[in-house]
Formats: C-alpha cells, structure tokens, sequence
C-alpha cells in the first residue's frame, strides 16, 4: 500500500533523535523561545513582516477571522466570501463569529477560484471579505483576483496551507493578501505534528493575533501595545498580567512545535522541489489520459503540490479507477465542495463546478519520501483503462 504521508517529518530519524535531546535538555516546553525562533524564520522564508505561530492551521484561521472582527474589518453579519473547494475549518469559524459566509465556484482548469468565479458572485452579493484556498499547491489568477477586491474594497486573505512554496508570477502564494494561513500538520509540506502560522504585514493585527493566541493577555505583546492598554483601562501593576483585554482562546502551541519547525524548515527548499518534481510527473502523464478532465496549470512558474488531483469524466469512470487505484491510499479531493457537507448545506447556493469534483475525483499520494519505483507504480495506474 502506496500511503497519502509515509513518514512523520523529513530525515525523519535525524530529526526524532535532536526532538529526544532538545526534551531533555529543556528548562520549558510550553510557548517560548523556540516557537519565536520559528516564526521569525518562517517570516523569512515567507517573505513577511511577522508570522504567529499557533496549535494548528485550523486554529490560525480561527483567530485570523476573530482579529478581523476585533480590528473593525469585520462586522458580524458581514459576507465573507470563500473558496466552495476548500477544508471545513475554512468555512467554520465564519459561522462560529457570526459572519455570512458565502461559497464561490471554482474552475475546473485548476480548482481554485478565478477572478470569473469572484464577478459572478459580486452581481449578486456584497463581500467584505474574500477568505480565498490555494489548493493543492496551485491558484487562479490572483493577480486579477487582488485587482478586484481592491477596487471593490475587498479584504482578500489567503489560506495557503497546501501551497507552501508554489509560485504565481514569481511570488510565493500566501503573499498576495492582507494575511494568509499555513498548516503544518502531518502530511503537508512542513510537518509539525500539529501547527499553524498566520502571516501578515500587519503590525496592527499581529497584536491582535498574539493576544487572541493566549486568552487575550498582552503577555506576548509589544512593550508598547502592553503600555497602550493597561493605560487605557487604568490596570495596576498587580492585576496586569491577568488581564484579559480581548476575547481570546487558548491556541498556543508548545517548544516542541517551535523546535521541530525550525528542525525541518532546514529541508523546506528540498520538499518543496522534490514536490514540484513529482507534480510534473503525474501531470504529463494526466494530459495523455482522456478518461480525466485535463488541467490547465500554466499560470503557475513553481508547483509545490501537495497531492495530485484526478478529476474522472463521469461517475462510472471514477468507479473504475477507485478500483485500480485498490493498492494506494487515495482519498477525495480535500474536503469536497462545502455545499455539499451536513453542516453548511442550503439548497440556495450552486456551484456546479465544485460539486462536480467532489462527486467525481480523487487525489494521490505526492510526498517528498515517495521512491522512483513508487512514482513509476503510481504513473502506471493514472495511465487509460482499456475499453471493451
């Protein structure tokens, strides 16, 4: 069996054993130095200002959408618009806050939102907010996408937790937003165990972010937001550390998390290329395969794909390849399309594109641990089922 993630990290033994030491020899493992070791170097990687490191991806979409509210930007009641082929912690939190969330079809030449999919849905709806999902390692034309929400006053954020290192015009994906979110689950491009990052250029909500991270203390803040505060609401010296200014959470995440970070993102250019290698592989192989609907991914100059999508011409296609596919662990395409999912289901929205992949595709293992033999195993099945 050919399995989605094979291995828990990169170098995997390497990394478990400096994990074992850097346990032993810690004075703290709760959130301290080695957690802001790793946002200011992912920061780097990023190419941001300043990223906030949380318990995982889902989590920093949590408290990306609770700073928004906090700062003003948003409002409950407001529309958010957001990705239909997308995860569920995407959509959750905008219902959780109390915020109108509202899906947007994808196209099927590369399953993210294109700025055709985002006019069709402003004919009919205001947004405040697009919450847009680079998915797969791909995106739309965000260049036309950012042009868009800045002539409609549109806040666009990115989540960008199965892209990490793919590029759209020489930019790294994550960066064409207010703030974009990164996961570092298992199985993804850099693996945590559990993690996430929100990434912004914003001082204003980095404050916000750190403050929701930890029960709404200033505790994390700058001097000068800690001084700002306490000021305001007339805090003495003994009460100030038990403050809660905001409505916050727990979401922080541990040394191991920050300790780990920074152990793999040591390897971060070699995942990503080893990804970009297999990607261009599979996707050879899909366009001479005319049971699948073909992708168009030019738009895109570096692909760090996080598995490969198949997208079957119908229904009883798909069956076929389900059973070929019998010895690789292949799942659906990342959560399917939200409006077909129990807990956000209303009949009032369409997107008939989404709904499309969700009934009728499926993704493979792409991992930078897969062998040759493997890749050959994997090409050899995506290749035409021989008809009657």
């Amino acid at each position: 069996m050919i399995r989605l993630m094979k291995k828990t990290f990169y170098n995997e033994e390497e990394t478990k054993k400096s994990l074992c030491e850097f346990i032993m020899q810690a004075d703290r493992l709760s959130m301290y130095n080695k957690c802001i070791e790793f946002e200011e170097k992912f920061s780097k990687y990023q190419g941001r200002k300043y990223s906030v490191l949380f318990n995982s991806g889902s989590s920093a979409n949590l408290a990306l959408i609770q700073g928004l509210l906090h700062l003003g930007i948003l409002k409950k009641g407001d529309n958010v618009g957001f990705s239909a082929l997308t995860w569920g912690t995407n959509v959750m939190p905008l219902i959780q806050l109390g915020l109108n969330p509202i899906p947007i079809d994808i196209s099927l030449k590369n399953l993210n939102v294109n700025s055709e999919n985002l006019l069709e849905v402003l004919k009919k709806e205001k947004l405040k907010v697009l919450f847009i999902t680079n998915l797969l390692g791909f995106c739309g034309d965000l260049n036309k996408i950012k042009e868009i929400c800045d002539k409609e006053e549109i806040i666009l954020l990115e989540d960008n937790c199965e892209s990490l290192g793919s590029e759209f015009e020489g930019i790294k994906l994550g960066n064409f937003s207010l703030a974009s979110t990164c996961s570092f689950f298992v199985g993804h491009h850099l693996s945590t165990i559990e993690g996430g990052m929100v990434c912004t250029d914003s001082k204003e909500l980095c404050e916000e972010l750190l403050m929701i991270r930890a029960h709404g203390w200033v505790r994390d803040s700058s001097e000068e937001v800690k001084s700002e505060l306490k000021n305001k609401h007339n805090i003495g010296d003994f009460h100030e550390a038990y403050t809660f200014y905001r409505a916050g959470y727990n979401l922080r995440p541990t040394e191991i998390t920050g300790f780990i970070g920074v152990e793999q993102l040591k390897y971060i250019e070699k995942i990503c290329q080893k990804r970009q290698d297999n990607f261009n592989k599979y996707h050879k192989c899909a366009e001479n395969n005319p049971d699948f609907i073909g992708l168009d991914l030019s738009n895109m100059n570096f692909v760090s794909n996080f598995a490969y999508p198949i997208i079957c011409k119908d229904k009883e296609i798909l069956k076929e390849y389900i059973k070929k596919f019998s010895n690789v662990e292949i799942r659906p395409i990342v959560g399917g399309s939200i409006t077909k999912q129990p807990f956000f289901k209303e009949d009032k929205y369409s997107c008939p594109n989404a709904e499309m992949v969700h009934e009728q595709g499926f993704y493979i293992p792409n991992n930078h641990d897969l062998t040759e033999d493997e890749i050959k195993y994997l090409l050899k099945l995506m290749e035409e089922i021989p008809k009657n």
